[in-house]
C-alpha cells in the first residue's frame, strides 16, 4: 500500500499532538504518526516509512519520555488492537502484545490462577518498553520471567525472536537497537491460587501508592540506581529536593520523581534532568544515567552538561 493510501486510510496521519499520549502530558507533534493494529498494519506503516525515508519511533505509554516542545521530526508509532492482547495458555505461558499495559498482563495472570508476575503491576508501561529497558519493580526485572520477544526490524521489516540471554538483558538495559520494535513477548509462570495473586497485587499497588509521589505529572524514575547505591538517596542527601527549573521540580517526596506544574515545558524538565545530574557528578563523582528518553530535538542546558 502506498504513502497517499495509508493516509486515505487514516492509518497514517501529519501532525499528531503527543503530549496527551504521555503521563507529563507536554510536548509537541509527531511530524507523522501510526497507530496499527497487527502486525499487517505494522509492516505497511514501516513500508511507508523506509519509502518517505522517515525514521521510526514507537511510543509506548508514555510513563518514561519527554516529547521535546518542537515535536518529534519521525513517524512515531503506537501499538494497538491486536498488540494489546494478553492470553495465558494452558501451560501456564503468558502471551502478550507489545502495546499491552503491564498492569494487564499481571492481572490476567493472577486471574489464571498463575502467579510470578505481580510485580509488573508497580511499573507504568507497556510489554515492548519493559522488555527494551528490562524493567523492574521490588527486585524482579523483567528478565527474570521472559521467555523470549518477538522483535520486528524497522528498517528491514525482519522478523526475529530473542531469548534474554540473546538480548543481553541487564539492569535497565538490552540490546535491543533504536530501529527495532518489539511486537510481543512471552512470560513463565507458575501455579498459584488466585487470591495469593491479588494479595501480592494490592501488596505492590500498596508500596507504589505509599513511596511514590501521586496525583501529579511525572514519568517514573528519572535516573538509573548507579551500581550499590540509589539515585534517589543521592539526590535527597545533597538536598536537592524542591530544585526546580521552571515549573519542572524535584519531587518532595521521591527524589528521584520530577514533577512537572502547570505551565511546565518538556525543555524545563530536561534542564532539571541536567542540572541534577551535574551536580551530583560534581559533589560526589557518581554520573547519573537517565531511565527516562528524551523524545526530539532539545536546547543544551545553560552551563551544564546535557542528559543523554
Amino acid at each position: 500500500m502506498t504513502v497517499g493510501r495509508l493516509v486515505e486510510s487514516g492509518l497514517l496521519r501529519r501532525d499528531v499532538a503527543l503530549a496527551p499520549m504521555t503521563t507529563y502530558r507536554l510536548g509537541g507533534e509527531a511530524a507523522w504518526f501510526a497507530e496499527p493494529a497487527d502486525e499487517t498494519e505494522l509492516a505497511a506503516v514501516l513500508a511507508a516509512a523506509r519509502e518517505m525515508g522517515e525514521r521510526v519511533i514507537v511510543l509506548g505509554r508514555g510513563s518514561n519520555v519527554v516529547v521535546a516542545d518542537r515535536g518529534v521530526a519521525a513517524l512515531v508509532v503506537h501499538l494497538v488492537g491486536a498488540f494489546a492482547d494478553v492470553a495465558v495458555t494452558a501451560g501456564g505461558v503468558v502471551e502478550a502484545g507489545g502495546g499491552a499495559p503491564l498492569a494487564k498482563v499481571a492481572r490476567a495472570s493472577v486471574d489464571a490462577g498463575r502467579g510470578g508476575l505481580e510485580f509488573l503491576v508497580g511499573i507504568p508501561g507497556s510489554v515492548g518498553g519493559a522488555v527494551r529497558m528490562n524493567a523492574g519493580c521490588l527486585g524482579t526485572e523483567t528478565a527474570d520471567v521472559m521467555i523470549d520477544a518477538r522483535i520486528v526490524d524497522a528498517r528491514s521489516g525482519d522478523v526475529v525472536v530473542r531469548t534474554p540471554a540473546e538480548l543481553e538483558m541487564a539492569y535497565r538495559s538490552t540490546n535491543v537497537a533504536v530501529h527495532e520494535i518489539v511486537v510481543a513477548a512471552r512470560f513463565r509462570t507458575e501455579a498459584q491460587p488466585t487470591d495469593a495473586g491479588l494479595a501480592r497485587i494490592r501488596e505492590v499497588t500498596r508500596w507504589r501508592r505509599d513511596t511514590q509521589p501521586g496525583g501529579t505529572l511525572n514519568a517514573g524514575s528519572v535516573f538509573k540506581n548507579p551500581p550499590g547505591d540509589a539515585a534517589g538517596r543521592i539526590i535527597d542527601h545533597l538536598g536537592l529536593k524542591g530544585l526546580r527549573c521552571g515549573g519542572a521540580v524535584v519531587s518532595s517526596r521521591h527524589a528521584n520523581f520530577f514533577e512537572a506544574d502547570p505551565g511546565t515545558t518538556a525543555q524545563d524538565i530536561y534542564d532539571l534532568v541536567a542540572v541534577v545530574r551535574r551536580r551530583v557528578a560534581v559533589a560526589t563523582g557518581v554520573e547519573l544515567e537517565p531511565e527516562v528518553k528524551f523524545l526530539g530535538e532539545f536546547a543544551s542546558a545553560p552551563g551544564e552538561e546535557a542528559p543523554t
